[in-house]
């Protein structure tokens, strides 16, 4: 069926809910009195926020969330947490529950509460309560919501309140099934379940052989995933990396220069300063390639020991052109510097050439958050001292480790790396990345980095000033897919980011994340698509 779950948003959407609710709570359910309009337009209307079921352009099922008090609830019974053993943070109410007749057969009944879920989640309800016909108990029920207090109504029409909490949520296979998401974030990322399972096992002590076989494989397949001579690996996100490439940095006293053109860029010129690195900024704009004749001038009339920069640019999806920087350095003597957070895992690295580099055990490899790395090959010992914690020469010292270390995460970590070792593993990114990038062109999208300087597994969409990308972004949430929408950088910009970091994700759940963004699409038909 073509239909899809969305937030109601446009007057022909509050139409099909006034129609729907009259037809339900007036003549199915004689709960308010019939009119000539035949429309029902809820007490609390402006003050409700409605996720609905669409086929093509016709509401076919709806509910009502509201976090604002007193509730009908409240209004019926008194407080309602005088009929609580607990207090609660951030309760909701949810109302006008409805599905027209002729499509009850439980797949978009099903939909809806899967949303409400989500939705609910999203906005970080502890507590929903409903007001529940007695005849639909039993299905109420079914979902998870428990019976408390008295019934409210009149003889003709009854209602039990009920209650599901986060917890109780959390609690039943059933409603996670139901509310599944499939993760479209370049991080965390999807984790498989041979590699969760890891979690269930006796965590190693970190002096133990064990560990230290482990940490062994894993400085030995990150080196040969890079071709970089040394590897250490610190225990935090990537800023401990960068954090630790900046003391590095520090520890040598000379002077460098910093690219950017994004927002990871523009955070390593934070770390250079938090550091006092001596340092010029060469900026380009978001989502445009750096010009390296510009930057080749400006190493002619510079003294630079290193350049710092971003090579998947996240907050854009641009890769910027290492191979011509790396060509730079060797012609100036100049040591080169990277993040490649992003893009290891992502595309083919060679590090030989790089002074320093930063990468993390989640994105593109596909592990579990936690675990950052720096690669470097030949280091110089700076005359002023690094913070122990970020001294990747001590970790060396100490054959990796230390101090203690996670060896969950080390476990993770050393089973995702097996996978980039496959022969069509990079080139079955690229084909799914190439799938993925034309058929959102075809749909009419547009693009803040074009396809040929794109990261293959990150793809940012611009949406124009009259279409607000984070409502794209919530009803794609709604419908299980967590795209990128929702950080400062993307609400300024108005984009939302598709991130194909999961090595995993099947050709099935991509078809079908397009499949909605086309129905999405036809929500808003006739907008221009365009920057």
């Amino acid at each position: 069926m073509n239909y899809t779950i969305k937030i109601a948003r446009t007057a022909k959407e509050f139409e099909g809910i006034f129609q729907l609710n009259y037809d339900t709570f007036v003549e199915e359910i004689p709960q308010h009195h019939e009119n000539t309009e035949k429309k029902l337009v809820d007490q609390f209307h402006d003050e409700n926020e409605y996720v609905i079921c669409k086929l093509d352009e016709e509401v076919i099922g709806m509910m009502a969330i509201r976090d604002i008090r007193p509730f009908s609830l409240d209004k019926k019974l008194g407080r309602i947490e005088n009929y609580l053993d607990q207090a609660f943070e951030r309760p909701c109410e949810i109302r006008l529950l409805s599905v027209k007749q002729k499509y009850r057969n439980g797949r978009v009944f099903a939909s809806l509460t899967g949303a409400l879920i989500r939705y609910c989640l999203h906005k970080g309800y502890d507590i929903a309560f409903i007001s529940g016909t007695t005849r639909q108990s039993r299905l109420y029920k079914h979902i998870g919501f428990e019976s408390f207090a008295h019934l409210v109504g009149h003889e003709d029409v009854l209602f039990q309140p009920m209650y599901l909490t986060k917890d109780m949520f959390f609690q039943k296979e059933h409603l996670r099934s139901l509310s599944f998401i499939h993760t479209f974030l370049p991080g965390p990322v999807m984790v498989d379940n041979k590699i969760q399972s890891v979690f269930s096992s006796q965590p190693e002590w970190h002096r133990s052989q064990e560990h230290k076989q482990l940490a062994s494989n894993v400085f030995s397949k990150l080196k040969k995933l890079t071709n970089a001579q040394n590897v250490s690996v610190l225990t935090g996100t990537g800023t401990v990396a960068n954090d630790a490439v900046a003391a590095q940095l520090h520890s040598l006293g000379t002077k460098g220069l910093i690219l950017t053109n994004g927002e990871f860029g523009e955070r390593l010129v934070d770390h250079a300063n938090r550091f006092e690195l001596q340092f010029d900024t060469f900026a380009a704009h978001w989502g445009q390639a750096y010009n390296l004749g510009e930057i080749r001038a400006l190493c002619e009339i510079n003294q630079y020991d290193w350049i710092w920069f971003v090579h998947c640019e996240t907050s854009t999806g641009m890769l910027n052109d290492f191979e011509g920087l790396s060509g730079l350095c060797r012609e100036y003597s100049i040591k080169l510097c990277m993040d490649a957070i992003s893009s290891i895992g992502a595309v083919p690295l060679n590090l030989a050439d790089v002074y320093l580099a930063s990468g993390v055990s989640g994105k593109a490899i596909s592990a579990v958050t936690g675990l950052s790395f720096v690669f470097f090959n030949q280091l110089e010992l700076g005359s002023r001292q690094v913070p122990r914690y970020l001294d990747i020469l001590y970790y060396q010292k100490c054959e990796g480790i230390p101090f203690s270390q996670n060896s969950y995460l080390f476990k993770a970590l050393d089973m995702a790396l097996d996978k980039l070792f496959n022969l069509d593993y990079f080139e079955n990114r690229l084909k799914r990345f190439s799938f993925v990038y034309d058929s959102l062109k075809n749909l009419g999208f547009t693009f803040v980095v074009e396809k040929n300087q794109s990261s293959p597994c990150v793809i940012t969409i611009a949406f124009p000033k009259d279409v607000k990308a984070t409502d794209f972004g919530l009803d794609l949430y709604l419908n299980g897919y967590q795209v990128h929408f929702l950080n400062r950088y993307l609400i300024k910009n108005n984009w939302i980011q598709i991130a194909l970091m999961n090595t995993d994700e099947n050709t099935v759940i991509v078809d079908q994340l397009l499949r909605t963004l086309q129905i999405l699409l036809s929500e808003n038909a006739g907008m221009a698509l365009v920057k």
